[in-house]
C-alpha cells in the first residue's frame, strides 16, 4: 500500500511489530489504554500497513450480538440476510475491532469465543452457517482499564482467549513529535501543550476522571495554529471536556495560565 495512504503513527515501543507477529500467526488481539492515547489510530495504522479492510464497531451497553453477526431484514422483495461487521470481516478475510469492548454485554461478547480459539470459526445460527476465518481475518479489541469495575470486566474465559498489549499517554518527546507531525503549531508551542497536559495529568483520580489525552493536545494544538489564542484553545481543548465542575474548571484554567503565561 501506498506509504501517503498509511495514518500516521509514531511507535512507543514494540507494539507494530507484536501485531505483525499476532496477524501472520492469526492470533486474537488486546489492546489496554486510557482514553486517547491513540489505540484506535494504531489499528487503523496496522490495518492500512497490512493492506486489510477495517472495520470498526463503538462498544455499548445496548450492543447485541446481531448487531455483530448479522440480521434478517425485510424490503420490498422479502425477507433478506444482512450480515453485521464481524461476519463481512471473516467473509473478506478483514480486521474486526471493537472499540471499548466492555462496553457490550456479556451475552453478546460470547459471540467471540468460536473466533478466538484454534477454531477460528463463526457459527450464523439464523441462517445455518458456519464460516471459517481466512488466515488473513483478525480480531482486535480496546479498552480503557481506568473505567472497570465489578460490572464492566471482560470475563477472564473471554480475556484469556486473547494476546494483550498497554498503551501509556507517549513520552514526552514523542508526543512533541507527534503535535508536529499532525498540526502545523511550532515546536516552542507543542513543547509547553506538553508539558501542561502533564501537568494536568498529576491531578488525575485527585481532582478528575480522566487524564488530558494526546488527542485532546491535538486539538488544543489544531486550534491554536489556525489562530485562536492559547489560553482560549486549552480552555476549549483541554479543560472544558475533562469536567462540568466550575471550580475545577478554575482550578484547571489556574495551572493553565501558570504554564503558558
Amino acid at each position: 500500500m501506498n506509504s501517503k495512504n498509511v495514518p500516521f503513527y509514531k511507535p512507543q515501543g514494540n507494539e507494530v511489530e507484536l501485531f505483525e507477529h499476532a496477524y501472520n500467526n492469526q492470533l486474537p488481539l488486546l489492546i489496554k489504554g486510557p482514553t486517547g492515547c491513540g489505540k484506535t489510530r494504531f489499528i487503523r495504522h496496522m490495518a492500512a500497513k497490512l493492506d486489510r479492510e477495517l472495520y470498526t464497531v463503538a462498544c455499548h451497553d445496548d450492543l447485541t450480538a446481531a448487531d455483530l453477526v448479522g440480521r434478517h431484514l425485510i424490503n420490498e422483495q422479502g425477507t433478506y440476510w444482512c450480515d453485521g461487521p464481524l461476519t463481512r470481516a471473516v467473509r473478506e478475510g478483514a480486521i474486526c475491532y471493537l472499540d471499548e469492548v466492555v462496553e457490550a454485554r456479556k451475552d453478546t461478547t460470547v459471540v467471540l469465543h468460536p473466533l478466538t480459539d484454534d477454531r477460528r470459526i463463526l457459527p450464523i445460527e439464523r441462517t445455518g452457517e458456519t464460516l471459517e476465518a481466512p488466515d488473513e481475518f483478525m480480531l482486535v479489541v480496546s479498552y480503557n482499564p481506568g473505567y472497570q469495575n465489578l460490572l464492566k470486566g471482560m470475563k477472564p474465559s473471554t480475556r484469556q482467549r486473547f494476546t494483550g498489549v498497554s498503551f501509556e499517554f507517549p513520552d514526552k518527546q514523542t508526543e512533541i513529535y507527534v503535535l508536529l507531525a499532525e498540526t502545523d503549531v511550532d515546536k516552542a508551542t507543542a513543547e509547553k501543550l506538553v508539558s501542561l497536559a502533564n501537568a494536568m495529568r498529576a491531578l488525575k483520580d485527585h481532582d478528575l476522571e480522566e487524564a488530558a489525552s494526546t488527542r485532546l493536545l491535538i486539538y488544543a494544538a489544531t486550534l491554536i495554529a489556525s489562530g485562536l489564542p492559547i489560553q482560549q484553545a486549552c480552555k476549549a481543548a483541554m479543560v472544558e471536556p475533562l469536567t462540568d465542575d466550575k471550580e475545577t474548571i478554575d482550578a484547571l484554567m489556574e495551572v493553565v495560565n501558570a504554564l503558558l503565561g
